[in-house]
């Protein structure tokens, strides 16, 4: 089937750039790439869980999606610790590095949303992959702005600032995602 197909593909490359993101998270220092790696496990997390009910019923893909809005919270949960403690301790990350994961990481996730687009106003399933993979082209975009403001500025605080956006997208990300999970479970509640 396309979808299951699909989803393998995506969940392959969001495990690479997860692991390529926190490699590139260590040696940079940079918080905002931290947060894209946690971001991609949980959608990695989250492609693996769509592939079981890749065909389910309708009811079966809310549940999951409901999992999967879970996941994202979870993320954002991470991400807001990571910040917290960054705020403590702050470092400048080294741009260069923090530069190169967020182009790779950038192109990897265009390429994903490429291979969802077709499925993006399909099940309630399919939607919930297709808004975590928008959300990472937008969290890619974020991170270059944050490597070239710590380039200019010569400070961590772009990244930081960054992480705190990222934390925003990805809270609103995950309630839209249990919102729609919710209507599809109980279409009668007000």
């Amino acid at each position: 089937m396309k979808q299951r197909r699909t989803l393998v593909i995506v969940l392959v490359i969001n495990i690479a750039t997860f692991l390529m993101m926190v490699f590139a998270a260590k040696i940079s220092g940079a918080t905002s790439l931290l947060s894209g790696a946690l971001d991609n496990f949980g959608d990695a997390m989250t492609y693996i869980l769509s592939l079981f009910v890749v065909g389910a019923s309708l009811a079966s893909k809310a549940r999951v999606s409901m999992f999967k809005g879970l996941l994202i919270l979870g993320a954002a949960i991470a991400v807001a610790f990571v910040i917290g403690l960054r705020i403590l301790h702050p470092e400048t990350p080294v741009f260069e590095t923090m530069g190169i994961a967020a182009f790779i990481n950038l192109a990897a996730n265009l390429l994903c949303l490429w291979l969802l687009t077709p499925y993006k106003d399909g099940d309630v399933n399919m939607t919930s992959a297709w808004e975590c993979s928008r959300n990472d082209v937008i969290e890619g975009l974020a991170v270059i702005a944050a490597a070239l403001a710590v380039w200019i500025f010569g400070s961590g605080w772009p990244d930081l600032l960054i992480a705190i956006g990222l934390l925003v997208l990805f809270l609103r990300s995950a309630i839209r995602v249990i919102n729609g999970a919710w209507k599809e479970l109980h279409p009668t509640a007000i």
